[in-house]
């Protein structure tokens, strides 16, 4: 009776906190997609509206501001679309493919300051951009690469966070027996990198390559220092540029559409991808 009891009041107590811990999940995404939502509205209400106050119910002014945020002569929306999906593409495949190389020369090889290049990558992560910014634009003038997207790109193979990543996720599921087995088999280095190494990888880079296409697509700092031409505009200067308008030509309304224009595909990547990025991270997270 006892043990009966004793296994009854176990079973109450995790009921209980699954379904505490539920509450407060589902109490955190509503809050989370909460502002989604009343960004929405407002991109569909017109300026006049906007002006009227906070509301829930959306109005019917989506198109007239989509038609008018398109047909502005000083936005080039398409370009900056593409300008923005060319930089985060090119990023976030520069970024997985390099870090993970990098993760597999300090994993698969034993060499001298070994635990020191380690060492000096993760130093780096605690440096802010804005404290090299100034030597860095003052190093692209010297060699004549402002207003060009390659400062924007390249140096994004250097990353930290993501080599941290994709070491971790490498030790615990990249068994060094199998990339023996295809040297003794007389595959070269690169062979093996490129494939047995990477498609193994397949889940952590599919998380890291999502993260650093968004952060690539939501980055102001860098492209609003290097790029000048208004060809060569991201969508966040784009957006910044309409928000800092004259008054009397400033529409809220634009602005509203805008941005919600600008975070859709942010959106749809992350509903299209989840399952990878649960997939890696829990495969990251778990010790082979």
């Amino acid at each position: 009776m006892n043990r009966e009891k004793e296994k009854t009041e176990r079973t109450r107590k995790i009921n209980t906190r699954l379904v505490t811990a539920y509450i407060v999940l589902v109490f955190l995404t509503l809050l989370c997609l909460f502002w989604f939502y009343v960004l929405f509205v407002n991109a569909t209400r017109s300026k006049a509206e906007l002006n009227q106050g906070f509301t829930l119910i959306p109005s019917h002014y989506a198109g007239k501001n989509l038609y008018n945020l398109f047909h502005n002569s000083n936005l080039p929306i398409l370009r900056g679309l593409l300008n923005s999906f060319f930089v985060a593409f090119c990023t976030a495949a520069l970024t997985t493919y390099f870090s993970t190389m990098t993760a597999y020369a300090l994993h698969a090889y034993t060499f001298r300051l070994k635990k020191a290049a380690f060492t000096f990558i993760l130093a780096i992560m605690m440096i802010p951009t804005q404290v090299t910014a100034l030597g860095f634009l003052s190093l692209l003038r010297k060699i004549h690469l402002t207003d060009s997207f390659i400062p924007l790109i390249v140096p994004s193979i250097a990353a930290p966070a993501v080599f941290f990543y994709l070491k971790q996720y490498m030790e615990a599921n990249l068994p060094m027996q199998l990339v023996e087995s295809a040297r003794i088999d007389g595959a070269s280095e690169l062979m093996i990198f490129n494939r047995i190494v990477l498609p193994m990888m397949k889940p952590a880079i599919a998380v890291q390559a999502i993260f650093s296409f968004v952060t690539s697509w939501n980055n102001y700092f860098i492209p609003a220092l290097v790029l000048k031409s208004d060809s060569k505009k991201t969508l966040p200067i784009l957006i910044a540029t309409l928000r800092s308008a004259d008054f009397l030509k400033f529409d809220m309304a634009q602005v509203y559409m805008f941005i919600f224009m600008a975070i859709l595909p942010v959106i749809v990547v992350y509903l299209f991808m989840a399952k990878s990025i649960v997939a890696g991270l829990t495969a990251g997270a778990v010790k082979g």
